[in-house]
């Protein structure tokens, strides 16, 4: 079912570019304003050029951010700064974190790095979690077209109670690293190389019956599959195009991390604190909590108590500025089943389900729509970000969530069925920079 492969992966050349942490980077989504700039100044060789360009004012069809970063990325692999792997590999890649939050707390995320061969959502092969937006897509499809390279990898979980796959993986693991590098966030990112043709014939084997589900990169993903449907268009045999990179984590493990990503509403036309929280009470359990000084002396109390408060049902928070703190919990009397008749059981009572569905849409009247777009809504990881953001006037009310669990996500993904974008924020983040799956690499 997944069918995978070793590559030649295009990477920075060691000879030239002596610290890697200047050149790779988070994701291209989790890049703000101020990430950008500082890759810009951390080497001319960083990849943000290539996969962030910055955007002119008089950018033209023939001079854009597109163009730009083919002619970057270009210049690079004929300046060797770039190099082909002279081999193809499967390329293990952990990495070891501190969980956020929770001081002193340390896991390590077992991966391996490969090509898979695109299959569409209906063969039920490769499994989405959640809705995407379509803006990114087009962007990166641009960007794509251009360069004709996978830049970023796309996180997938597989299913594999026994461990096979990991100790395959494991009993070939050299013992010098072939890349190694601690991020921004302190997380130890280190990947090896394995070419011995029988390991990796062990590994293709153990994974052809996996389904794989995707953790992180959904819009990548949906932009390959555009981009195979686009070369297939001009009649032209790509057999590269037919596959894209991937990082491939068992879902058993213990060194996985689900982060909620939490809610800031802004530009309704009005809203009213004790309003919301008067409808709220038809429909959820709602207590008002102090909120007083600044945001650090009660934030982790806070979502402390929203925590054990999810372990009983579902829960969330709700964090206007000024004091206005409420902890609302889903009230044992209200009617589920009805309000949500439309949906299965297995989201019905989900935490992002219901902020959706009733706080969202029910209580404050932002249609789905309008969600997709990103009118009203915007997310935020860390809720003293998202405080800041009030307080700045930048929003308007914060709903603050549990992590959704690694089970639900398994179970409605196999199902058919996924959850609201931005359900999940799997940590940390898989680098870009690392490896580059170049579609036109010479054979």
């Amino acid at each position: 079912m997944a069918e995978i492969r070793p590559f030649r992966a295009l990477h920075y050349n060691r000879a030239r570019i002596h610290d890697l942490g200047s050149v790779v980077t988070q994701p291209y989504d989790k890049i703000s304003t101020e990430m950008q700039a500082r890759y810009y100044a951390s080497s001319p060789y960083n990849l943000v050029r290539v996969i962030r360009g910055q955007v002119h004012a008089d950018d033209n069809p023939q001079n854009n951010v597109y163009v730009r970063a083919s002619k970057c990325f270009r210049d690079w692999i004929d300046d060797d700064i770039l190099l082909t792997d002279p081999n193809p590999a499967i390329y293990p890649y952990d990495q070891e974190y501190e969980v956020p939050g929770r001081p002193g707390t340390k896991k390590v995320r077992r991966g391996f790095i490969a090509v898979c061969r695109l299959e569409d959502y209906s063969a039920r092969v490769v499994h989405p979690h959640e809705q995407t937006l379509s803006a990114p897509k087009t962007d990166r499809l641009e960007l794509l077209k251009v360069t004709r390279a996978h830049f970023g990898q796309i996180f997938v979980l597989y299913s594999d109670p026994a461990g096979l796959v990991e100790s395959l993986v494991a009993e070939r693991i050299p013992d010098q690293p072939w890349g190694q590098v601690t991020d921004e966030y302190q997380t130890l990112h280190t990947v090896w190389r394995i070419t011995e043709r029988e390991a990796i014939n062990k590994i293709v084997a153990a994974m052809a019956e996996k389904q794989l589900v995707i953790a992180d990169g959904h819009h990548r993903y949906e932009t390959a599959l555009a981009y195979r449907d686009y070369c297939r268009s001009r009649a032209a045999s790509d057999e590269a195009a037919e596959r894209v990179m991937m990082t491939f984590v068992r879902m058993e493990t213990e060194g996985l991390t689900i982060l909620p990503t939490h809610r800031l509403v802004h530009g309704l036309p009005a809203f009213d604190w004790s309003d919301f929280l008067l409808q709220a009470r038809s429909i959820f359990e709602v207590e008002e909590l102090p909120a007083e000084g600044e945001v650090n002396g009660w934030a982790s109390l806070f979502l402390e108590s929203l925590a054990r408060a999810g372990l009983r049902g579902p829960a969330f928070g709700a964090y206007a500025g000024r004091g206005k703190l409420a902890l609302l919990r889903l009230r044992g009397d209200y009617d589920l089943e009805s309000a949500l008749n439309d949906l299965p059981s297995t989201l019905r009572r989900l935490d992002v389900i219901l902020l959706h569905r009733l706080a969202l849409e029910q209580i404050l009247r932002i249609d789905p729509q309008a969600v997709r777009e990103e009118r009203n809504l915007t997310y935020h990881r860390e809720f003293r970000g998202a405080a800041a953001a009030i307080a700045r006037g930048e929003a308007q009310l914060c709903l603050l969530l549990n992590p959704t669990p690694v089970q639900a996500v398994r179970d409605n993904a196999l199902a058919g069925l996924t959850l609201p974008q931005k359900s999940t924020d799997f940590y940390p983040k898989l680098l870009t920079g690392l490896a580059t799956y170049w579609l036109d690499n010479p054979k």
